[in-house]
């Protein structure tokens, strides 16, 4: 059996007068989406962690069929894990915004969308400039990156209370400094790059272009390496996960997933034109196939709605039809697709709603629901209200069902 996981994290959303009362799933154009829900069941699940704040990393380990109220320790961690790094137990690597700082406000959380290029040369600066044997840096891609503390006392030294940077845009970065155990290294950290950044070339360059500049460092997301059973010995099967996003990767690599990263130049079609492909490759070699990729989630931070309806359009267009076909030809495929968690256009914040599951293929029974949408799924009947739960039913639904319709009536 193959199976295929579609992980659309944000792409739930509520409806807008602006889109005539409807949500951006339902005014897409996303055909393959509804066939999928046509000749498939759709349902609703909560996927959200009980106890954590809504976030996508958390969610996506609890996609895995982990349990993020007890696994998820950090950002920080599951980046680190993405890039490899071999860390002692009293390193505690942290996530690392490149931010535009403005007057005392945190202006951007993406210092502009800065490119990879330009952030690799501020991060070699910082190493040169910052780092010591107890402080290092290390690039991801972009804006976001990995910074590696060491203490004696590990994470209980460093536990410090941290915000990441894309809660607080536009209010005043001193209210939501570190604040706990290690806050004083961590806010000299933060200021004494921030004076070392702001007369940096690329910087200067960056504001004669009028483009917000990397003049700041954020430190958030710390936390020690999550305890992650291994998915081949959960399941008894190997996979992959195809992805652009750094946690997420770094969850497949902790869950002993095959990482198929994806860096392509040019626009978002060509993106997913080339993700398709790796995923058709990887459900070829791999009894499981995971696609993940954030680009509705960062539209709706946005409040861009348009920008997260071409997201779903171009999704469904060079990824989903790919799918398609390719269950279409197979004997022993099951696919499912679901948004992860709901983050509104409106609000630009990831809310605990229950968001729509769509499960098609081998030995799925369709229903009567022909349209994959918030509304669809609400109205259906199956409902699993614990989100680690949906993997199990997705890889086997004859006998997990009678637990997911349990839930139903607990709903």
């Amino acid at each position: 059996m193959k199976y295929i996981l579609i992980a659309i994290p944000g792409a739930s959303d509520h409806p807008a007068e602006e889109l005539g009362d409807k949500t951006p799933l339902e005014l897409a154009k996303i055909p393959n989406m509804h066939h999928f829900a046509k000749v498939g069941k759709v349902g609703s699940v909560r996927l959200v962690p009980e106890r954590l704040e809504p976030a996508s990393d958390a969610t996506f380990l609890n996609l895995l069929g982990c349990d993020a109220d007890k696994v998820y320790t950090g950002r920080g961690p599951l980046e680190a894990a993405n890039l490899e790094l071999k860390l002692e137990a009293n390193e505690i690597p942290f996530r690392m915004n490149f931010i535009t700082e403005s007057e005392g406000v945190l202006a951007d959380p993406t210092a502009g969308g800065i490119a990879t290029k330009e952030a690799k040369a501020l991060i070699n600066f910082l190493n040169k400039k910052v780092a010591s044997d107890f402080v290092r840096f290390f690039a991801g891609s972009r804006h976001k990156h990995v910074a590696v503390i060491k203490d004696a006392h590990g994470i209980a030294a460093l536990s410090a209370k941290t915000t990441a940077p894309e809660l607080i845009q536009g209010e005043k970065t001193e209210a939501h400094l570190p604040k706990g155990p290690g806050e004083e290294l961590l806010r000299k950290l933060m200021y004494d790059a921030r004076l070392l950044l702001q007369d940096h070339e690329v910087n200067q360059v960056r504001v004669d272009l009028f483009e917000n500049p990397a003049n700041m460092i954020w430190l958030w997301g710390q936390g020690a390496k999550p305890r992650i059973e291994k998915f081949q010995d959960r399941f008894g099967f190997q996979g992959a996960v195809v992805s652009d996003t750094e946690y997420a990767k770094g969850a497949g690599r902790l869950a002993g997933l095959t990482v198929l990263d994806v860096h392509p130049a040019g626009s978002l079609q060509e993106k997913y034109e080339a993700m398709g492909k790796l995923l058709i490759q990887a459900a070829q070699e791999k009894d499981f196939a995971c696609f993940f990729a954030e680009d509705t989630d960062l539209f709706s931070q946005a409040g861009d709605f348009k920008g997260k309806i071409g997201a779903l359009e171009a999704l469904d267009f060079y990824v989903l039809s790919k799918v398609r076909e390719y269950m279409e030809g197979a004997k022993d495929v099951r696919v499912l697709i679901t948004p992860c968690h709901a983050l509104p256009w409106k609000v630009r914040r990831h809310v605990r709603d229950w968001v729509p599951f769509a499960l098609a293929g081998k030995n799925i029974m369709a229903d009567d629901v022909d349209r994959f949408s918030e509304s669809a799924a609400k109205a259906s009947a199956l409902k699993i209200s614990k989100g680690q739960e949906l993997l199990k039913f997705f890889i086997a639904p004859e006998s997990a069902g009678t637990k997911a319709q349990a839930a139903a009536g607990a709903r």
